[in-house]
């Protein structure tokens, strides 16, 4: 973040003509996108107003709810969300979307005591890349002692500038009335 912003600061009195990055893919004109993305990027900002739906479900259940949000936040007019199965896409894909856009739910079971491992691994990418200044929502499912939002929000502790959503949502086993009428409030609290 503040390396590039003081390298940002120094070229801007350049007339750079290719960027050779030590990782990545040489950059050729016009130059002025890499410009704003890099500036955009090492101020922790989002490319786009959007929400991510990050969920990991172990029988399906949790991607129920997960789906139920994405339905209700296109119905409230929300332009874009995106739903990734932890379990199942690109991990990396995953990650660079939680960059991409504004706001992220993060959908788990509360599994042996813990968060289910794909969204553990998930939760890691983010923080050992310093996520921060996001709004977040939480959706936890467990049948007996459900805890999947606690460890989430305390794996996030250290991510600077977050603000998290009033509502959680908590489902035991299933979805039912409660549940469904919480996925509905986190839904207008996101797009509030």
């Amino acid at each position: 973040g503040a390396q590039v912003q003081q390298v940002l600061k120094k070229a801007a009195g350049l007339d750079i003509q290719i960027i050779c990055a030590l990782h990545g893919p040489v950059l050729k004109q016009p130059l002025d996108e890499y410009f704003r993305l890099y500036d955009l990027w090492s101020r922790w900002e989002a490319e786009e107003e959007g929400v991510v739906i990050a969920c990991t479900s172990v029988y399906g259940h949790t991607m129920q709810a997960a789906q139920m949000l994405l339905d209700e936040l296109k119905a409230l007019g929300c332009k874009k969300v995106v739903l990734n199965d932890l379990a199942r896409c690109d991990m990396h894909e995953a990650v660079e979307d939680a960059f991409r856009y504004d706001k992220l739910v993060l959908c788990t079971t509360t599994y042996n005591g813990d968060i289910f491992p794909f969204m553990r691994s998930f939760l890691h990418h983010l923080t050992e890349r310093g996520f921060q200044g996001r709004k977040i929502g939480l959706v936890e499912n467990g049948s007996w002692a459900p805890m999947a939002a606690r460890i989430m929000k305390g794996m996030l502790e250290n991510s600077k500038n977050l603000s998290f959503a009033d509502t959680t949502v908590r489902i035991q086993s299933a979805l039912n009335d409660e549940s469904r009428a919480q996925v509905k409030q986190l839904a207008r609290e996101l797009m509030a």
